[in-house]
């Protein structure tokens, strides 16, 4: 069809902030990972589909299925809602106290 301009899977944009490879970017209502480091207003590709590991908040305990939400001052994922943006989906339990989440991403 004559007006596809791209799949969407991976997007360039403007970093809202400084990233580093593997960050989640939040730039409006886009979610993505970063796929390598950028300057904050400099280029950066990001994925906005799939399952990531992301760091998250140690004493948070998540269930299959729980949202995930991302706190952008700590850039930790967490099950607080509260002052954080909903980034996507819990696709594993990640008990208290380990290190990463396995997060499916929103679809915006």
């Amino acid at each position: 069809m004559k007006n596809f301009v791209q799949a969407g899977s991976a997007l360039t944009i403007p970093a809202p902030y400084a990233v580093a490879s593997g960050e989640v970017v939040l730039a409006g209502n886009i979610i993505g990972i970063a796929n390598g480091a950028a300057a904050s207003g400099a280029d950066v590709d990001v994925t906005t589909t799939g399952v990531f590991a992301l760091p998250k908040v140690g004493a948070d305990a998540f269930t299959l299925g729980a949202p995930v939400y991302f706190n952008t001052t700590t850039k930790l994922a967490t099950t607080t809602a509260s002052g954080n943006t909903e980034i996507g989906t819990a696709v594993a339990a990640a008990v208290a106290g380990s290190a990463t989440v396995r997060v499916r991403l929103k679809a915006f």
